[in-house]
């Protein structure tokens, strides 16, 4: 067997294919093997890089084989699918994640540790559950409105249904009036659920100096705080604050060819969670602005003279964004603008 350099590893549920190429992109060989031979099979190996793509058993898999002494790359699935030569199948992806994670300017995805992960979970549980609850809610809207019932959307306008499906004069059939209690039951329940989350997000983000420092910058919170901490990989991989709000999908797309530049609207790609959140504390910051006014000359005061809200706030979403990667890499707290110029 020659000596191999680079194995890329494609994951699955039982059968795991790995492909081991040489340091002059030679074949050293070709296996597929069980989940409980793998570990085995590489601890064998000589250190060398390891490459899969970035999946969500993969953060699991590159710490064990990280504990093998194996340095172990993680690819985006996107940036693997061009080295895949022609048929799809378990070796092909194999042989192109080893291509891909040899080449010099490749992007990897940082390995996540348990403590990030179970972050994770606690921060996609309590969105799933936001989610259901606003799902039976608009289930629920729609059904009393066919009989006459309407109300504004959002779980602080609940109470109008409640007071008229449990009115003593109510007109709605005794069917609707049990089925709308079925309702009520269920986002009761969710509601405390959200609640006991939210309680345990803002607890986590007491715990670190970085969510305690993120939230110093105006539309920032616990729970934006958990998810930079969470899903960003550490700001010392971008070189400059906008690439980290390039990476998040908050600049323009780009269509420009021949020395001239063609900008679009946002690419949105990047990591969703974070840039959804940041626009929606952008957006927040906006609102408060338009309420009380914007310090007179600020670029808050000066943009929104100009341009209507929503622009504004993906603006300042940007801005935020390129204040985390500065405060994260400083270990500085938010200074206002306006006080670091005088």
């Amino acid at each position: 067997m020659k000596e191999v350099s680079i194995i890329g590893l494609d994951l699955a549920k039982r059968a795991f294919q790995i492909h081991g190429a040489c340091a002059d992109g030679g074949v050293a060989f070709r296996r597929k093997l069980t989940r409980e031979k793998l570990l085995a099979f590489l601890a064998e190996q000589p250190s060398c890089v390891v490459a899969m793509e970035a999946c969500g058993s993969a953060h699991h898999w590159g710490r064990a084989i990280h504990g093998l002494g194996h340095e172990v790359r993680l690819i985006p699935p996107a940036y693997v699918k061009p080295f895949v030569k022609r048929q799809k199948n378990d070796a092909a992806d194999a042989e192109a994640i080893a291509e891909a994670a040899s080449r010099p300017t490749m992007r990897f995805v940082a390995v996540k540790t348990e403590d990030q992960q179970a972050r994770a979970m606690l921060f996609r549980s309590r969105d799933l559950l936001v989610r259901q609850r606003a799902q039976l809610i608009n289930a629920l809207r729609g059904h009393l409105s066919e009989h006459g019932v309407v109300a504004p959307q959002g779980p602080a306008n609940l109470k109008t249904l409640v007071q008229a499906v449990e009115d003593p004069e109510t007109s709605l059939p005794l069917l609707v009036v049990e089925l709308a209690r079925v309702y009520f039951d269920q986002i009761e329940g969710l509601s405390k659920k959200v609640a006991e989350l939210e309680k345990a997000t803002a607890f986590e983000a007491e715990r670190g100096e970085t969510t305690r420092r993120l939230k110093t910058a105006p539309g920032i919170g616990p729970i934006t705080a958990l998810a930079i901490e969470t899903f960003a990989p550490p700001m010392e991989v971008f070189k400059r604050g906008r690439d980290f709000a390039a990476w998040l999908g908050l600049v323009p797309r780009q269509h420009s060819t021949g020395g001239k530049q063609v900008l679009g609207k946002t690419s949105k790609m990047g990591q969703r969670d974070i840039r959804r959140l940041l626009i929606i504390g952008a957006m927040t910051v906006v609102r408060w602005a338009c309420r009380k006014g914007a310090p007179e000359g600020t670029w808050l005061h000066r943009l929104l003279a100009r341009k209507p809200r929503m622009l504004v706030a993906i603006a300042l979403a940007n801005k935020m964004a390129r204040a985390i990667w500065a405060m994260l890499t400083m270990a500085e707290d938010y200074r206002v603008p306006v006080a670091a110029a005088a």
